[in-house]
């Protein structure tokens, strides 16, 4: 037996330098990653400043639209690898939290085979796409081929594979296991069998099997669009591989590289530099020396800083997770219960998707106007979500005044002294909405400089707080929270983009014209086909995240609003309202995980607390679906 003070063997030293060796070359790795995202994401936010500054001489950055255009594409891969490095890709399952010892082993090996052959099959089309004669040797500037540029493309592939493998086991021995596999479901899909039609709904069930074992969402989306385009499309059988893979890798780079995407990363990016520092405290201690001494007014701050973030991050879950343990004790020291406090942060978190310039608004406008069926400005869709989303936001005030007991109404004279001291600490962020409304609406600026001028007026607060409140290293933490928000916008940017190749094989296979052939034999009456409407879209919003679900079903919805004459801009409000209202939808709304996860609540419970809320969002979404005058008479009143 060795004795606890004997020196250690030659080969336990060489193990842990090994480990310590392993241990560094990661970190720096993972600086590298993060600082190479953080400057994508700043190079982002400056050209469409320097664009602004040049134009007032009559010049500009040449080359700046591509540029931007590429950016995109890099933050999409590289926040997607980041995301797999922290073991954080989007999942549609929570099954496998369930899951232990031998079949948690199994559900991960299930879930990790399946995600690496559709990774690998993505990444391998992408690097054939880039080879094909005349894709990559356009010079786009510097005199840098523009193959330089999509080579990200399978590079990133390449790392989410790896990184899946890595984190599939515990050991080689179970990393080795989704290797084998994938390689075996790669080999045999590329077999030239005459006839694959047979084969399409077993690779469908194992896909799904996969995604329930805990597969990330892109690997749903993109094995089925895979699965459906080499099954289904009728290609001779020495073309199927070729055509299905590369149709997809030509599909995510032509849809990444959509200029009005450069403003999703743009705005979520304000939205971090915003949540980054005090900006929330100081906005809630405003709306509560304001509010506070009125009935209600713990309701009221919640609700107003809930749609405030929610507005700028595009995503309910980081409002929930970031200002949950802030806003908890406002409401309990106001008297409401803990099951009240949590129904109604749990459905405020929604708040703010219907207000400019949140991400779904923007991501409608581009997908409804790609379907060529009608033409989208992002303009009218900002200011026909703001009537339906000030509705939603009075209606939930109006529950939580009501839900107030009232023994624990103490009215308070307004303190101004207090008021005035609240009002200049939050100057800055009061006027991060205004600054990014006048630029969108007053055409000093396009979508993509209003973007970056909210991104980069955002990062101004930053420094501020960073600098003079908080005492932060910044130089250690903005890397880390541009990286944060690199990982969240690349993981959405994946999903969107393998998302558009399941879209292009559902026009491909007419299956937009069949839904209207059917609904125009089906229902005669228009209000008829918008509750027929509102009931599929709250299904769609409890089993799809808010973006991909705008990428696959907008196309298909589109074609039925214009058939049943329905105004674009009202189809959208519907569509997102529906969707804001499917995260409170048991038993598995997004937004029920979510603050089962922040407040250590049993899911029950959640459920049970949302569902008051839950009932106020249901009527509030069908008055926005039966008065189209609340969503369409903003955008008149400004042609």
């Amino acid at each position: 037996m060795e004795n606890a003070d004997d020196p250690p063997s030659p080969n336990q030293n060489s193990q842990s330098e090994n480990l310590g060796w392993a241990t560094k070359s990661h970190a720096i790795w993972a600086s590298t990653e993060n600082w190479l995202i953080s400057t994508a994401l700043g190079l982002m936010m400056a050209l469409p400043l320097l664009e602004i500054a040049l134009r007032r001489f009559n010049s500009g950055v040449s080359g700046s639209a591509e540029m931007l255009q590429h950016l995109v594409l890099f933050v999409a891969m590289a926040g997607g690898a980041i995301a797999a490095r922290e073991n954080r890709l989007l999942s549609l399952s929570t099954f496998t939290a369930f899951l232990k010892g031998p079949w948690a082993t199994a559900a991960r090996s299930l879930s990790a085979s399946v995600s690496v052959f559709v990774t690998f099959a993505i990444g391998i089309g992408c690097y054939q796409f880039i080879n094909t004669g005349g894709i990559g040797d356009e010079v786009l500037f510097f005199g840098v081929p523009v193959w330089v540029f999509m080579a990200v493309m399978p590079v990133g592939f390449a790392l989410l594979g790896l990184r899946i493998i890595w984190f599939s086991g515990s050991s080689w021995y179970l990393r080795l296991i989704p290797v084998m596999a994938g390689v075996a479901l790669y080999f045999f899909c590329t077999h030239s069998f005459e006839d694959v039609e047979g084969f399409v709904w077993p690779l469908i069930a194992l896909l799904i099997l996969a995604t329930i074992a805990g597969a990330p969402l892109y690997v749903a989306i993109g094995g089925m669009a895979l699965i459906m385009n080499w099954g289904w499309s009728g290609y001779f059988p020495e073309e199927r591989v070729e055509i299905t893979i590369q149709t997809q890798s030509q599909t995510l780079y032509g849809f990444i590289s959509n200029p009005l995407l450069v403003t999703l990363p743009l705005f979520t990016l304000a939205g971090y530099f915003l949540a980054q520092g005090d900006s929330s405290k100081r906005l809630i201690r405003l709306i509560h020396s304001i509010f506070g001494g009125v009935r209600g007014g713990a309701v009221i701050v919640t609700v107003l800083v809930c749609a405030f973030f929610t507005t700028f991050t595009g995503a309910s879950g980081v409002t929930i997770l970031a200002l949950g343990g802030l806003l908890m004790p406002v409401l309990q020291s106001a008297g409401y219960s803990e099951r009240s406090s949590i129904g109604m942060l749990t459905g405020a978190g929604s708040l703010g998707v219907l207000f400019p310039p949140c991400l779904p608004l923007i991501l409608y406008a581009v997908v409804a106007t790609n379907t060529k069926l009608v033409s989208l400005s992002l303009t009218d869709v900002f200011m026909g979500g703001a009537i339906p989303g000030a509705l939603l936001v009075l209606m939930t005030i109006a529950w939580g005044v009501w839900k107030q007991p009232q023994a624990s109404i103490v009215r308070a004279p307004l303190d101004w002294v207090e008021i005035r001291k609240a009002f200049i600490g939050a100057l800055g962020e009061l006027f991060l909405p205004i600054v990014a409304l006048f630029a969108l609406f007053s055409g000093f600026a396009t979508p993509i400089e209003a973007a970056s001028v909210s991104a980069f007026y955002a990062f101004l607060l930053y420094l501020v707080d960073a600098r003079w409140v908080r005492k932060a290293r910044i130089r250690t933490e903005l890397p880390q929270m541009m990286s944060e928000c690199g990982l969240l916008v690349g993981g959405v940017l994946l999903i969107l983009g393998v998302a558009m190749g399941l879209t292009d094989y559902l026009i491909f296979a007419m299956i937009p014209d069949q839904m209207v052939d059917w609904a125009q034999a089906t229902i005669e009456s228009k209000l008829l086909f918008l509750l027929a409407l509102n009931g599929a879209l709250i299904l769609v919003g409890c089993l799809m995240d808010i973006f991909s679900a705008i990428i696959v079903i907008v196309p298909l919805i589109v074609p039925l609003g214009v058939v049943f004459g329905i105004d674009p801009i009202h189809l959208g409000i519907i569509f997102l309202a529906n969707l804001q209202l499917g995260y409170l939808t048991p038993p598995i709304g997004m937004n029920l995980f979510l603050a089962s996860y922040r407040f250590g609540k049993p899911m029950s419970e959640v459920i049970k607390a949302s569902l008051p809320l839950l009932a106020v969002f249901v009527i509030g979404v069908l008055l926005i679906t039966y008065v189209p005058f609340l969503t369409t008479w903003l955008p008149g009143l400004f042609k």
